[in-house]
């Protein structure tokens, strides 16, 4: 009685194939097939997919190309301009938009679109300073308070809150009057500073220079209390995670910690107040040139070519109209930049 060679295990319906067996004579099992490297799940980092967020944001995608488009704009077109920002034809005087003047000229015969647009390096330059100064001034304030706590941060937070009793713009525009004339301490400084660059640092024309260096500091030394409060609040949350007990432990120093280890992992809130700054910042100085406590001639901004364009909107409406435009124009950008950086920083929106 012949015996019979065992047959291989047959496959169960519907399952993988049948594996043979190399003592029954049939052929080896094949090796698993290699691991393809675009199978494998590609880690991403929180800057990653922030930018993968943003990118989805049609209106903050388009508003920030706007605002980079228009920064453009202000610096080459004065400079491309056949026409200086300055340069008065008073036989000329105030036209209407034309081909040789596309935006039209003010009361001087001076051309309107190349003033919009060096008042425009102006604006942008006085919110993007300004914010700097705010936003160094409170991170450094509202790191401190919050890493340290208690009696520290209870005397740091109560200086705020006097200062928040203040009206801003009433203190803003205090500090104005009494700093920005030409019989103070400071001009007197800048004036000596001035001389290192220039031969003769006494010329009245270097004065409206020294306004807008007033305004930059006055704008950023006021509108960092808010920054100072967001910042201490994500210190306070993070200072007790585990990863700054482990730097403490390895003898890292006080501000090592605020700034290299705490402020770094709060900088979502950070930078998305820092946008919303911006133009809160440019609206506050177009309101002084409004007033004119901002920019003086022959220097210009947006806020201050309004004004002027107000005073006449009902016989040369243009000279109103252009500046406003740009003003809300950038306005509207920076608010549609700063929602959607918020909805792409806010880590709790879960990964897609």
């Amino acid at each position: 009685m012949s015996s019979v060679a065992p047959s291989p295990r047959a496959a169960a319906p519907g399952g993988p194939p049948a594996e043979a067996d190399p003592a029954a004579g049939g052929a080896a099992p094949r090796p698993p097939a290699p691991l393809r490297l675009d199978a494998i799940e590609q880690g991403s980092s929180l800057g990653r997919d922030a930018w993968r967020r943003l990118r989805k944001n049609r209106a903050a995608v388009a508003s920030g190309a706007v605002l980079v488009a228009m920064i453009v704009a202000c610096v080459l077109v004065p400079e491309l301009s056949s026409y200086r920002y300055d340069a008065a034809d008073l036989k000329l005087g105030a036209q209407p938009p034309s081909l040789a003047h596309w935006m039209g000229t003010d009361y001087f015969g001076r051309d309107l679109m190349a003033r919009v647009f060096f008042g425009g390096r102006i604006s942008f330059a006085v919110g993007i300073v300004a914010t700097l100064v705010s936003f160094a001034i409170g991170v450094s304030w509202g790191g401190v308070a919050g890493y340290f706590g208690g009696k520290i941060d209870a005397i740091m937070m109560r200086i705020v809150d006097v200062l928040y009793a203040f009206p801003f713009l009433i203190l803003v525009i205090l500090l104005m009057v009494f700093f920005a004339n030409d019989q103070t301490v400071l001009y007197r400084a800048f004036q000596a500073v001035l001389g290192l660059m220039v031969e003769d640092p006494s010329d009245p024309s270097y004065f409206p220079i020294f306004q807008i260096v007033v305004v930059f500091a006055a704008l950023g030394g006021i509108s960092w209390l808010t920054m100072a409060r967001i910042v201490r609040g994500q210190v306070i949350a993070l200072r007790s995670q585990p990863f700054v007990e482990s730097a403490r432990s390895i003898g890292v120093g006080h501000a090592a910690l605020i700034f290299r280890h705490l402020v770094p992992n709060a900088l979502g809130p950070i930078i998305v107040y820092t946008t919303l700054t911006i133009p809160e910042v440019m609206m506050t100085e177009a309101f002084l040139s409004f007033l004119g406590l901002g920019t003086q001639e022959p220097l210009s901004s947006w806020g201050l070519l309004a004004s002027t364009g107000a005073d006449a909107m009902d016989l040369f409406p243009w000279q109103l109209i252009f500046p406003a435009l740009m003003l809300a124009l950038t306005l509207i950008c920076f608010n549609f930049l700063g929602d959607g950086l918020r909805d792409a920083l806010d880590p709790r929106i879960r990964k897609d």
